[in-house]
């Protein structure tokens, strides 16, 4: 018999693949990827930040982050400019255009989400949240 805790794992597993694939499904027609999109609406979300604080933000890895930047920088997305305290860091920044795009796709994937979780009614939901937040490791991420 499989213990509880593989079970929710696997279960939590399960359907950030399922977000993640109706996600990816949107953002091709916008030609994104995901870490793209995801880092246009950290911007979108907390406004400027550094790379370091976008690169914690969405998870992503070190490796990934100048690829991402430089592919948002080229359609326009963004632009980066150096810290006026700290000339070594850049930050990152919407442009018009991008905060236009990401205002127009927020929403959309935001539904797709929600629909994920509407087979529980709002006291589940805050239920779950509170759950997530109870477990150790995700006390910082939520």
């Amino acid at each position: 018999m499989m213990n509880y805790e593989l079970r929710a794992f696997i279960g939590i597993s399960r359907l950030k693949n399922s977000i993640d694939k109706r996600s990816s499904k949107l953002m091709r027609e916008y030609d994104l990827s995901l870490p793209q999109f995801a880092v246009m609406e950290a911007l979108y979300s907390k406004g400027d930040m550094c790379i370091g604080e976008v690169k914690k933000k969405i998870l992503s890895t070190s490796g990934t982050m100048p690829i991402i930047v430089r592919n948002l920088k080229k359609k326009d997305y963004i632009f980066s400019y150096k810290d006026k305290k700290d000339k070594r860091r850049e930050i990152l920044s919407l442009t018009k255009k991008g905060y236009e795009l990401i205002n127009e796709i927020f929403p959309r994937n935001q539904k797709i989400i929600e629909d994920s979780f509407n087979n529980l009614n709002s006291n589940e939901m805050k239920d779950f949240v509170k759950l997530l937040k109870k477990i150790d490791n995700l006390k910082n991420l939520l």
